[in-house]
């Protein structure tokens, strides 16, 4: 801490100022702080470091201690020793209250009792047995540096019994005395983590803005001395520090210790150079007490963030403010200090942060983050146009690697998806060259291949074939000749031994005739001694000739028998020749069968390679019309609805299809739905041309959707959606029964398929005002269709159920009122009166039913009970209302919780009145036994005079008066 002295006035630069220091600037959150407290409110001061937290806190304390409170400032920042140890942890805060209010005399024995609770449990006993009745005064506990907590595994429990102790008020009125405060650097949704329980959603926020310059007056008098004009100089400090306290305070220092006078006139230059010189120029070595470090480092923190942190910074820099969305980012940003929320815009807090915390630095800080940082400014610079700067290969992996868990920005997103986009369209490109070049180089070699196996084949086999043919020709011609030869020879032999037979049967009659000359002879030797020498020499020949023909005759039978051997040798070389024949063939088939099935593959993936060019065309058609949707739903978002009188579609409608829209499988269906939806932005917009345009594309897509998947449940929803976007077009068009037409195709497949276009279903394209919308536009063109009228009350009830199932109250209430509304023929109007209020007792009592059934605090049966139990008349009729009924109306409402005896009035500053509606619904929502009877509240909060009092007091006492409730 630096003290500035001038005289005896000082300012004070870091740590909490007390209540002796004369540069404490009071600002309006000190009264707001003081006022809720003594209201005993619980309270949360949650902003970013340096903002005049702790000194806000120690003189709100010390003020209202001197009024009588007891109170004690917890600072959590010094319990990080114990992170890891909840016992310790609880047992220390138990202790610190037991010290500070002196309660118990043995802490300790007192908490060894207790070991079988666990630690938070054991706190909440000391609180409720222990501090409140060892109290008699009102206890307020400053609970300081709650950030310090957030990575503590246990506090949640901690957090959940702050706002059980601020429940219990409703049973304990002892715990009316105890409040809360919380001070720190963090937002209430990050003070519970687990996301299954409760949020922190309790207390009053205390919005402690920046120095303005009335409030910075007593600053001025330690700058008398210094200037001509110190007003002067003030307002040019604030206007550099845009009223930060610690900046405020060290500029004023630095003022005070700077040796030159500051000249009238001269205030701006002076104010800048000592802006520069001491806090913006080598900020690094200046920044002492850390405060732009600080700024610098919660930034920086999270390195999954880091990179979104920055870009967004960048977006409100150059844009100089950014509508306020609420983003956790957005938060994040205001919690550093660095940007500041001013008439619903985020603009950088002050021109030091702007001129410190530069666009060189962004980049700077971006390229030490991100490993494409060049790369990426160059891209973003051409407009996204320039694609020799998107990464490839092994750049791209380790961006993608590099942003896996990290949570990037929308461009960096861009950017990644482009890059990986662009590598997929070369690899697709390179994967079809090679392709192309793979096929014409295997169809050449195929071609080659087959021209040769072909040739080779046919020439085997003509090769084969003719040497068969020769072959079997030769061995046919051959075993015909040797046949016909053997045959010849066997003819031959058998003449032969036919001759020989012949001779032999020639020589056996010689023989005979032999040997009867022989018996002639021997008879007769006296008569032919002289002719026996020539028979025996006739007998001799015979038998050599008889031995030769039998020689001759085994000869030809040899001959015959190797004759029909060689006819049997060349029929089998004939057969042989033929087998050979018929492989060549069946070499010939298996080779063109060969080339078939290589034609087959290149068909095959040829086709693959075609369906995975459509897919990628595709994609990059559903990415680039997604993209386009949430860019109008950005322009949506900057215009004021106002414009738009009579058109119920927003951004938040835009986007919410947008995103659901990657639920849709079917091509044509997704991008039927983008466009349809481009189409009500557009008309949103005023751009009736481009919306016109974007449904044509739409209904000529759906035209092109399978049948099966045109009639699922989405085919059926995103049919409704796009009718429905092509009747809104048509009415603004004026062309009235085309418009009833596209309306009417809606509403019969709403009717007739109910069950697939049940918007109380998970994740469905239609939500319940979609549908709505249909009936509604279509009761607007054509008021006599009684069917559509009859469709919309029973989809109002399906509404009313459907809120009330889902305990949203606000919604379930204003349905009520719009169901009533309808119920009565006033919907024009917006209002009920004593006339109109006379619809159907089933109606009435079936509405009551769905109240009471869903919550028995609620209904009009518990209203009713109610307002008779305080008082109150029915059937009241104009004319005869007075003042008691008046008086007994009010007792009416403070019993149901519409109106506050305890509620401040900032115009009359008196105490008591009718809260607001949001009030009245925070308030039930918060606490499960508060308001019997506070619903339905028929926008009675939206009344602010007492004569709408009495009007809707006689309407109520109307109501109620009806159907037996």
């Amino acid at each position: 801490m630096k003290d500035s002295a001038n005289g005896s006035y000082r300012y004070q630069v870091g740590g909490a100022l007390g209540q002796d220091v004369p540069s404490y600037v009071t600002r309006a959150a000190d009264r707001q702080f003081y006022e809720a407290l003594q209201a005993q409110e619980f309270c949360y001061v949650l902003n970013s470091r340096q903002m005049g937290k702790s000194s806000l806190m120690v003189r709100t304390l010390a003020r209202l201690k001197s009024e009588g409170w007891a109170g004690i400032v917890l600072d959590f920042s010094a319990k990080d020793s114990q992170a890891e140890q909840a016992e310790r942890w609880y047992n220390g805060i138990i202790n610190q209250l037991n010290r500070h209010f002196g309660l118990l005399e043995n802490a300790r024995t007192w908490l060894k009792e207790r070991d079988f609770l666990s630690p938070v449990e054991r706190l909440e006993e000391f609180i409720e047995t222990v501090l409140l009745p060892g109290m008699n005064q009102r206890i307020v506990i400053f609970i300081d540096e709650i950030d310090s907590t957030l990575n503590l595994p246990f506090t949640d429990d901690f957090f959940a019994l702050i706002r059980a102790c601020y429940n219990k008020r409703a049973d304990n009125p002892d715990y009316k005395r105890l409040t809360f405060a919380l001070l720190g650097v963090a937002a209430p949704a990050e003070l519970i983590s687990d996301k299954k329980r409760t949020p922190f959603n309790i207390g009053q926020a205390i919005d402690l803005k920046g120095f303005g310059f009335e409030e910075a007056q007593p600053l001025v008098k330690g700058l008398e001395i210094k200037a001509d004009n110190p007003q002067a100089v003030l307002a040019e400090i604030l206007n550099w520090t845009g009223g930060q306290p610690f900046l405020t305070q060290r500029l004023c220092q630095l003022v005070v210790d700077n040796t030159e006078f500051i000249s009238a006139g001269k205030e701006a230059e002076s104010i800048e150079k000592l802006s520069h010189n001491c806090l913006i120029d080598n900020w690094e070595s200046q920044d002492e007490q850390e405060h732009l470090k600080t700024i610098r480092n919660r930034l920086l923190s999270n390195e999954q963030k880091a990179a979104y942190l920055l870009e967004l910074y960048r977006q409100i820099s150059q844009a100089r403010k950014l509508k306020f969305q609420n983003t956790a980012e957005e938060r994040d940003l205001q919690l550093s200090g660095l940007v500041v929320k001013r008439d619903d815009h985020l603009t950088v807090y002050n021109p030091i942060y702007k001129q410190v915390f530069n666009e060189q630095w962004i980049n700077t800080e971006l390229g030490k983050l991100r490993p494409y940082a060049e790369s990426f400014r160059a891209w973003v610079a051409s407009g996204g146009k320039d694609e020799s700067r998107l990464l490839r290969g092994q750049a791209l992996q380790d961006a993608k690697q590099w942003s896996s868990n990290k949570n990037l920005s929308y461009q960096d997103q861009q950017f990644l998806a482009a890059s990986e986009g662009k590598e997929i369209q070369e690899k697709i490109a390179v994967q079809e060259q090679e392709a192309a070049l793979k096929r014409e180089r295997e169809d050449r070699e195929a071609a080659e291949a087959r021209n040769q196996l072909l040739s080779e084949a046919n020439k085997k086999a003509q090769r084969r074939i003719s040497i068969g043919f020769v072959v079997l020709v030769v061995a046919v011609l051959a075993a015909v000749g040797l046949g016909i030869f053997s045959r010849q020879q066997v003819d031959v032999a058998n003449s032969q031994v036919q001759a020989a037979n012949k001779k032999v049967s020639s020589a056996n009659t010689q023989v005979n005739e032999a040997n009867n000359k022989l018996t002639e002879a021997q008879e007769s030797e006296r008569k032919a001694r002289d002719s026996v020498a020539q028979a025996k020499n006739q007998e001799r020949l015979a038998k050599e000739n008889e031995k030769l023909a039998q020689r001759k005759a085994t000869q030809a039978d040899q001959a015959a028998k190797q004759a029909q051997q060689q006819a049997q040798t060349s029929q089998q070389k004939a057969s042989k020749f033929e087998k050979d024949a018929t492989n060549a063939r069946q070499d010939f088939n298996t080779a063109k069968k060969q080339k078939s099935d290589i034609e087959e593959q290149f068909k095959y993936i040829g086709n693959k390679l075609k369906k995975i060019n459509i897919k990628n065309q595709e994609t990059k058609e559903e990415v680039e019309a997604v993209q386009n949707l949430n860019k109008l739903a950005g322009e949506l978002q900057k215009n004021n609805p106002s414009r738009f009188e009579g058109i119920t579609f927003d951004s938040n409608e835009a986007l919410r299809l947008s995103a659901l829209s990657f639920n849709v499988s079917n091509h044509q269906l997704k991008q039927a739905l983008v466009f349809s939806t481009s189409s009500q932005a557009h008309q949103q917009l005023k751009n009736l041309k481009e919306a016109e345009s974007e449904i044509k594309q739409s209904q000529k897509l759906l035209t092109e959707v399978n049948k099966k998947v045109l009639e699922s449940s989405q085919g059926l929803q995103i049919k409704v959606l796009v009718q429905k976007a092509q009747g809104d077009l048509l009415a603004q068009n004026k062309k009235t029964q085309d418009a009833i037409k596209s309306y009417t195709q809606a509403f019969n497949i709403l009717k007739n398929h109910s069950n697939e276009t049940d918007f109380t279903k998970d994740n469905q394209l239609l939500t319940g005002e979609n549908i709505e919308s249909v009936y509604r536009s279509l009761i607007k063109l054509n008021p006599q269709d009684k069917d559509v009228q009859l469709a919309l009350k029973k989809h109002l009830y399906a509404q009313l159920e459907y809120f009330l199932k889902a305990k949203n109250w606000e919604a379930a209430d204003i349905k009520t009122s719009q169901l009533m509304l309808n119920l009565a023929k006033r919907e024009k109007e917006g209002f009920l009166d004593d006339e109109q209020i006379n619809f159907s007792c089933l109606d009435l009592q079936k509405i009551d039913k769905f109240w009471v059934s869903a919550d028995k605090r609620f209904g009009f049966s518990v209203q009713k009970e109610i307002w008779i139990k305080t008082g109150n008349r029915l059937g009241i009729k104009p004319g005869d209302w007075t003042d008691k009924d008046r008086d007994n109306y009010l007792q009416f409402a403070r019993a149901v919780g519409w109106y506050d005896n305890e509620l401040k009035n900032d115009t009359s500053r008196s105490r008591g009145g009718f809260v607001s509606y949001d009030l009245l619904i925070r308030r039930i929502e918060e606490d499960p036994v508060y308001g019997r009877g506070g619903l339905p509240a028929q926008d009675w909060a939206e009344e602010r005079e007492f004569p709408q009092y009495y009007t809707w007091g006689r309407v109520y006492s109307l109501l109620l008066s009806r159907c037996d409730l």
